[in-house]
């Protein structure tokens, strides 16, 4: 009996946190922008290298092991020299030093774990690597805000724009049409060290990494099921020839 008290809490607190999320979901139409997401060894090695440097420290990847790595083309020696700081070891758990509860003091809410965001955000929005890339693309100055950043998509978000330097500061222009709905319209202010295009791709390649990261295997687990289901097929044929055979005398 405790631990379903425990789980329902757990599930309360969950939707708590995504709220505005929600809220925006279901009062406006969410526009979402095509992600263009790549399998290609460089474009997952580049996301890689974003999220570790961008991203893991807040955000943990507690459920991959920086070994896995090596399935999109890096070597045990290159993850060693370039994605390992702090004394980790390349057999261990993408996790991070920040312990939840500071966490939460300092954002107002734990930033959840990042490994399987991509399919998480699917199930709510249709297209978690859409969301992500909706999302990392539509940051902007909020002096209202604590961290001075907001969200189109994700609104009164508490983490800061943590890709700002790449991409710059883009301020929000809010108009409203005849019907009275609003639209909000970015645009930027100050270039950051990339062009609109460069991070766009960068984005792009982020979560690439994010949706590989949520299922390693996937590839691996299609080209299984493409061999059973051919498999199957023949063993039909042949099952089906087989009883023609047997019943062919039989009338």
């Amino acid at each position: 009996m405790k631990s379903r008290v425990m789980s329902f809490i757990k599930r309360v607190a969950a939707v708590a946190a995504f709220a505005p999320a929600l809220a925006m979901a279901a009062g406006d139409v969410l526009h979402l922008d095509k992600a263009p997401v790549s399998k290609d060894p460089a474009a997952l090695q580049h996301g890689a290298k974003i999220f570790v440097n961008y991203c893991l420290n807040c955000h943990g990847a507690s459920y991959l092991r920086y070994n896995r790595l090596q399935e999109i083309g890096l070597s045990e020696q290159l993850i060693r020299d370039n994605l390992l700081f702090t004394g980790e070891k390349t057999g261990d758990l993408m996790k991070i030093a920040m312990q939840r509860d500071e966490a939460k003091a300092w954002f107002g809410a734990a930033p959840p774990d990042l490994t399987v965001i991509a399919r998480s955000r699917a199930s709510e929005f249709g297209s978690g690597a859409d969301w992500l890339y909706t999302y990392l693309r539509q940051f902007y100055r909020d002096p209202a805000r604590p961290t001075g950043w907001n969200n189109v998509i994700f609104a009164n978000v508490g983490m800061p724009h943590a890709l700002w330097q790449l991409q710059g500061e883009q301020v929000a222009k809010v108009t409203t049409d005849e019907h009275g709905a609003k639209h909000v319209e970015l645009q930027l202010a100050k270039p950051g060290l990339l062009s609109v295009e460069d991070y766009d791709k960068t984005v792009a390649d982020l979560v690439s990494f994010l949706v590989w990261m949520g299922e390693p295997v996937a590839e691996k687990r299609r080209s299984i099921g493409t061999v059973v289901l051919i498999f199957l097929a023949g063993l039909f044929v042949l099952s089906y020839a087989l009883k023609k055979s047997f019943w062919k005398d039989i009338h």
